[in-house]
């Protein structure tokens, strides 16, 4: 793990850094040591990037005294857009323009992105706890849409995540990552989301093997999550990760 560069304010430090090749941003309050400290996972939206998180991420360090670290999708944020990426866009943007529904297009380009995704945030995780002198401390894992898509098949695998907050996500491609899926999860459902058919929504959450989890469905489109939900995700994690040293 190479770090870039880091700031302050308010408590908080942020870093830059870069393993492998891929970029990323930790949080942590500032001056404190990373090591036994919980840590959360934040999976950025499609389109978005690292710092598409950063408020949720500030909100950690100074609510709770976690520490939160995102990295860059493929194709997004710092991330080159290989020529799949690029014929992903120009597709979605003629569906999008004649009113075809874009969830087929979406699923397929998703599973593409977590499948590479997935090991560059075990890779990441690694870095960090091999960083950390006495060890990670419980991970949590919040990232809605393609935060999801790359979330569910992440936690189906990685074991140092305890807890996800899930969410505007439907893939059928994700049923059976989903059902491996053992840690507690809070949903996020829009029931009038554009996206990602309501119907396909219901089954992945109903796929989840997690013995612990709940629904929170609200009215609205795909981005009308209302601001609510942050602080339940927030409550929910709480549950599950200890405060951190202050």
């Amino acid at each position: 793990m190479h770090f870039t560069s880091e700031s302050g304010s308010d408590g908080v430090s942020e870093r830059r850094f870069v393993v492998d090749g891929v970029p990323g941003l930790l949080w942590q309050p500032d001056g404190s040591a990373l090591g036994g400290r919980p840590l959360v996972l934040l999976g950025h939206g499609g389109g978005q990037g690292k710092e598409g998180p950063r408020e949720r991420a500030r909100r950690c360090v100074t609510r709770f005294g976690w520490a939160a670290v995102a990295i860059d999708a493929p194709g997004h944020g710092e991330r080159t857009r290989t020529a799949q990426d690029e014929r992903f866009a120009t597709e979605i943007g003629e569906l999008l323009a004649v009113g075809r529904p874009i969830s087929a297009w979406v699923a397929r380009h998703t599973a593409a992105l977590a499948e590479r995704a997935v090991p560059e945030w075990r890779a990441v995780l690694d870095a960090l706890e091999a960083g950390a002198g006495e060890g990670l401390g419980p991970v949590g894992y919040w990232g809605l849409s393609l935060g999801t898509a790359i979330g569910i098949p992440l936690a189906a695998v990685e074991p140092r995540v305890v807890a996800a907050v899930f969410g505007l996500a439907g893939h059928a491609s994700l049923a059976e990552a989903a059902g491996r899926v053992s840690v507690p999860v809070e949903f996020v459902l829009q029931w009038e989301d554009e996206l990602q058919p309501r119907e396909a929504a219901l089954a992945l959450y109903g796929a989840l093997g997690s013995r612990e989890k709940s629904l929170h469905a609200n009215p609205g489109g795909h981005l009308a999550v209302p601001d609510f939900e942050s602080a339940s995700a927030e409550r929910f994690l709480a549950r599950h990760l200890p405060c951190g040293a202050r």
